[in-house]
């Protein structure tokens, strides 16, 4: 992974002591509220609920154990002991006193981490697949792009205040578990005729209060043009983005305005002005950032499908091994996802002791490496297969084991009403609640893969206009309902959910879910997900039942 220069350390070190002086100013009363507002932000502070939030950037979601161990500490010392995985692959810390954030930044910039740029109008953290590197079905190793795109946007003067926030993700596998299409920026490599490489630019998507899936402007850009190309279109969208209304001001609302064919117009007439230029990527340019992504020592091994296939006799160990673990591209070695998701702990949440055990296991069995993804998990990628059933054994006892990964109690949840100042409703007692419902392995098996994504409010931190099964907390006179959605997906080919119909008390959301999920078994062929079945016979069937079983 990428290792700071001397230059970076003293941006980051240099940052820490700015904000140290802003903070102590506005502590004495020398900055007022709205003063400090935009100079908390660019460092990663929001004033939650209850109590500020910390954001700390994870790039491209890597991690080593030595940042682990920090952030354990950082939860056990300034936080009530626990940390939160969000969406974006970032780390989150909920009760950190505001006073104590300088010292919090201080002690993170000696593991080469930091918060900047982690909220306010700006880029924000580059993010892509959590088996970037290792996955089986990668066309290209996507995390030197994503570490090229990080540098060039980081302090970028012209993109400090852009109309709103705004999100890149890169691809670099068949599969697309980027979820690039509802992102402002979309990036996915490919090879032309001749055999060079160039990348396929999406813009334009994005959930929230609008959800849109983005539109393909460019089929084929150099990789050499890919800075220019992303500078036009910033400054299109800096030119032209709304800035009087905040509900207006994403760039999905520009290109939807303007039409996908005249946005892309207006950024090669920028291009115009870029190409050639400073901009420019060169080979020396690609190979100083690609030496940090090298493999690591990986063993000549064969693949243990033999031995796998008689420690699969062990019911636990096979049903946790078919859903928690990826095909990795080296012969003999697996990539295994920790489920942040057992039944009664609030989807993302980690402890400070999980924590120091997560990087104990990644330097014991994965080169001391990990991984956070945007479904709140952690990732191992470089597992031995003649350890799996020895990493197994450690997994269960950290709480880590549970065989979920992808199956409808893996659920996304933002923070929602319990944190969040902008939650309409409470989200993390509907994913409990959903997850006690089904808390049957075999039965959860049998349903298979399913994506349930929750949101507090229309925000949608929690995706879920792309969850198979949505559901979004909305304020009905003072209480708290809850709106489902169906058929929406986040993987190639991107869909937005429908709504159902009429929102649903808390209380009867476990039972919505179980009406959901008897249409799905009943009308199911062989080998159909929950999509498939959707999108096959439509909403109206699971429209009957729900609201036949609720009046």
């Amino acid at each position: 992974m990428y290792v700071y220069d001397e230059y970076d350390q003293r941006i980051i070190e240099d940052r820490v002591k700015q904000f140290r002086d802003q903070t102590r100013r506005y502590l004495a009363g020398e900055l007022s509220e709205e003063e400090f507002r935009p100079l908390r932000l660019q460092n990663g502070l929001y004033i939650q609920r209850f109590a500020p939030m910390l954001r700390v950037a994870v790039p491209y979601g890597q991690l080593t154990s030595r940042q682990v161990r920090m952030m354990a500490r950082i939860a056990r010392d300034y936080d009530k002991g626990y940390a939160h995985i969000s969406t974006r692959q970032n780390v989150q810390f909920n009760w950190p006193a505001v006073e104590d954030i300088p010292d919090i930044l201080a002690e993170l910039a000696t593991v080469q981490m930091h918060a900047i740029q982690t909220s306010g109008n700006c880029l924000r953290n580059v993010t892509t697949d959590q088996f970037a590197g290792v996955a089986a079905d990668e066309v290209i190793d996507p995390r030197p792009w994503c570490e090229i795109v990080r540098q060039w946007t980081t302090f970028h003067p012209e993109f400090a205040y852009l109309p709103r926030k705004f999100k890149i993700a890169v691809n670099g596998s068949t599969s697309d578990r980027a979820a690039i299409e509802v992102h402002d920026i979309g990036l996915e490599p490919v090879h032309n005729a001749a055999g060079e490489l160039g990348f396929r630019v999406l813009v334009g998507g994005g959930l929230g209060r609008t959800p849109v899936v983005g539109a393909f402007i460019n089929e084929f850009l150099p990789w050499q043009d890919l800075l220019s190309y992303l500078d036009a279109i910033l400054r299109v969208y800096n030119r032209y983005g709304r800035r009087d209304n905040k509900y207006k001001a994403r760039i999905k609302i520009l290109v939807k305005a303007l039409t996908p064919e005249v946005f892309a117009q207006k950024v090669d007439a920028e291009m115009e002005h870029l190409r050639g230029g400073q901009t420019t990527l060169t080979e020396a340019e690609l190979h100083r950032v690609a030496k940090h992504f090298v493999d690591p020592d990986y063993k000549t091994l064969d693949n243990q499908t033999a031995q796998l296939a008689d420690l699969d006799k062990e019911p636990g160990f096979a049903r946790w091994r078919s859903r928690n673990t990826l095909a990795h591209k080296k012969p003999g070695y697996v990539a295994v996802t920790l489920s942040l998701k057992p039944t009664g702990v609030a989807p993302g949440d980690i402890t400070d002791k999980q924590l120091d055990a997560v990087a104990d296991l990644a330097d014991r069995y994965s080169f001391g490496q990990l991984r956070t993804s945007h479904e709140q998990n952690i990732i191992l990628a470089d597992v031995e297969q003649s350890q799996l059933f020895t990493l197994w054994g450690e997994l269960r006892e950290g709480g880590f084991a549970t065989p979920n990964i992808g199956l409808l109690t893996d659920i996304i949840c933002c923070p929602g009403g319990d944190f969040c100042s902008l939650a309409n409703a409470k989200s993390i007692p509907i994913a409990e609640s959903i997850q006690r419902r089904f808390d049957d392995l075999d039965y959860l098996f049998d349903i298979g893969e399913l994506d349930l994504n929750i949101s507090g409010c229309m925000n949608a931190c929690g995706h879920h206009h792309v969850g198979h099964i949505g559901i979004l907390g909305v304020d009905k006179k003072g209480e708290e309902f809850y709106q489902v959605s169906l058929g929406g997906s986040a993987s190639r080919d991107a869909s937005l959910g429908k709504i159902l119909g009429p929102s649903f008390a808390q209380e009867a959301m476990p039972d919505v879910i179980s009406k959901l999920i008897d249409v799905y078994v009943e009308q199911r062929t062989e080998d159909e997900r929950f999509i498939d079945t959707y999108q096959r016979i439509g909403i109206d069937l699971f429209k009957e039942r729900v609201y036949a079983a609720n009046h």
